[in-house]
C-alpha cells in the first residue's frame, strides 16, 4: 500500500512538472526589431527587413519555429519600429524593444551606423544581439558575449581579395599607385583601416599616394575627384554606402574624369539599386565585391539562390524595393535564427548565443559558410573580388577576378 501511494505520488508529480513544462512555453516568440523606410540608409535596410519578414511569413504558415527548449513549433511576432536612418531614434527605440516590449530576440537595423547605437544598448541590458549586417570590427570584443554577426564578414576581412589583387597581380598590371577615398563610418572606415593595412604589409612596391576620409553624409564629390587626379593614381577605391557611390559615380559621370581601374562595394552590392540610378553605362568595368546574391552557394538549410529569387519576387511584385545582397542578408538571418532557436536549451540570452556557438561552422545557406569566431564576429562569408562588364544586351554582368580559385574571368585594366 505504501509502495502504491509513493507510485501515486510520483505520477502526480511527474505530470504536474510536465504541466508546468507545456505551461512556460510562451504562446508566440516576439522578435524585435527596427527598419529605416525614409533616409541615408534606408536603401540596404529595407531589403534586409523584407527579407526577414520573408522568412518568418513562411514559418508562420507552417505552425511557428520549432524550438528545442520546448519541443515544439511556435508562432513568431515581429515588432517593428522605423528609426528613419536617425541614430538617436534607433537608440530610444532600441531601449523600448527591450524595456517595454520585452522581446524574446532583438535584432538590430541594417548596417554599421544604425548597429552601432544598439550594441552598447544590448549590453547594459544582457540582451543578446542578432546583428544582421552590422560589420564593424570594435562591435566585438572577448569580454561581450552579447553579439553575433549573421550574414556579413566583419569589415576586417571584407577588403583581403580585394588588397591581395592590388598586391599580388596588381604591379604586373602596371598598378602600384592606389588612391582611396572612404566614408568614416563604423562600416567603411574599418575596411580603410584593413585595406591600409593589408597593402602595407605586403611589401609589393604598391602605395598609397592618397588616403583620404569624408563624412558618410557626402553627395558631392567634385573636389575630391579633382584632387583624386591630381594624386595620378592607377586605382582608385572608394568605400561607402549604397548613396555615396552613386553621388560618387554620378560626379565621376559628370566631371568627365576615367580611372584605369575604380573599385566600389554598392555595384556588386546592391547592383539593380546602382544601375537605376547611374546607368548601366556608369557601371562598366567598376571593380566590386562578388554578394551572395550572385553565386550560387549549396545550401543544406532553407532555399537556393534561385527558390529564394522567385520567392521574393511572388511576395513584393511590385519592384519597389530592389532585389540584392541585403535581400539575402536579411533571409539568412531568419536561417540561422531558426536553426539556433531549433538548438536552444532556453530563451535565456545567453543560452541562445551558446546555440549559435554550436551552429557555427555547420551551416551552409544561400549567403554560404556561417561561422563565428569567440566575440560573435562573422568570418564564414567571404566577398571575392569581381569586376562588372558589359553583357551585350544593354546591362551589365559579374565577372569574378579574385582569388584565381573563384576567377571567372580576367580583368579589363585599364578599363576603355
Amino acid at each position: 500500500m505504501f509502495r502504491r501511494s509513493l507510485l501515486g505520488l510520483s505520477l502526480v508529480a511527474l505530470l504536474g512538472f510536465g504541466s508546468a513544462l507545456a505551461a512556460e512555453a510562451p504562446s508566440e516568440i516576439k522578435l524585435g526589431t527596427l527598419y529605416a523606410s525614409s533616409g541615408t540608409f534606408a536603401s540596404i535596410s529595407m531589403p534586409v527587413h523584407l527579407g526577414l519578414k520573408l522568412w518568418m511569413d513562411q514559418k508562420n504558415a507552417e505552425g511557428g519555429v520549432f524550438v528545442r527548449a520546448f519541443n515544439k513549433k511556435i508562432p513568431l511576432k515581429m515588432v517593428e519600429y522605423d528609426d528613419q536612418s536617425n541614430t538617436a531614434t534607433a537608440a530610444t527605440l532600441y531601449n523600448q524593444l527591450i524595456t517595454q516590449d520585452k522581446v524574446d530576440v532583438l535584432i538590430s537595423d541594417s548596417g554599421s551606423v544604425l548597429t552601432s547605437v544598439a550594441v552598447p544598448i544590448a549590453r547594459d541590458h544582457k540582451m543578446l544581439l542578432i546583428d544582421q549586417t552590422g560589420t564593424g570590427a570594435k562591435f566585438f570584443s572577448p569580454d561581450n558575449p552579447y553579439i553575433v554577426l549573421i550574414a556579413d564578414p566583419v569589415s576586417s576581412i571584407w577588403p583581403k581579395p580585394l588588397a591581395d589583387f592590388l598586391t599580388h597581380d596588381g604591379p604586373g598590371l602596371g598598378i602600384k599607385r592606389v588612391a582611396m577615398i572612404y566614408a568614416t563610418n563604423d562600416f567603411t572606415g574599418t575596411q580603410a583601416a584593413a585595406v591600409r593595412k593589408f597593402v602595407t604589409e605586403a611589401k609589393a612596391g604598391v602605395e598609397l599616394v592618397y588616403d583620404e576620409g569624408i563624412p558618410t553624409e557626402t553627395s558631392n564629390y567634385t573636389v575630391y575627384i579633382n584632387k583624386i587626379q591630381s594624386a595620378n593614381p592607377d586605382a582608385v577605391i572608394h568605400l561607402g554606402y549604397a548613396t555615396n557611390d552613386i553621388a560618387f559615380l554620378r560626379s565621376l559621370a559628370d566631371s568627365g574624369a576615367q580611372f584605369k581601374m575604380l573599385f566600389a562595394i554598392y555595384p556588386g552590392l546592391e547592383t539593380e539599386l546602382l544601375e537605376k540610378n547611374v546607368g548601366a553605362k556608369g557601371l562598366e568595368h567598376v571593380f566590386t565585391y562578388v554578394p551572395s546574391s550572385e553565386l550560387e552557394y549549396k545550401p543544406d538549410f532553407g532555399m537556393t539562390l534561385t527558390e529564394y529569387k522567385d520567392a521574393w519576387h511572388k511576395k513584393y511584385p511590385d519592384g519597389k524595393v530592389e532585389f540584392g545582397f541585403n535581400s539575402v542578408a536579411g533571409y539568412t538571418t531568419g536561417l540561422v535564427l531558426e536553426k539556433a532557436l531549433g538548438e536552444t536549451a532556453s530563451l535565456d540570452q545567453l543560452d541562445l548565443r551558446k546555440a549559435f556557438d554550436a551552429v557555427s561552422g555547420k551551416l551552409k545557406t544561400i549567403d554560404g559558410l556561417f561561422e563565428i569566431d569567440a566575440t560573435g564576429a562573422q568570418i564564414g562569408s567571404l566577398t571575392p573580388l569581381g569586376q562588372l562588364v558589359p553583357d551585350g544586351k544593354g546591362s551589365i554582368k559579374f565577372v569574378s577576378i579574385y582569388p584565381h580559385d573563384t576567377a571567372t574571368g580576367k580583368p579589363v585594366y585599364p578599363a576603355p
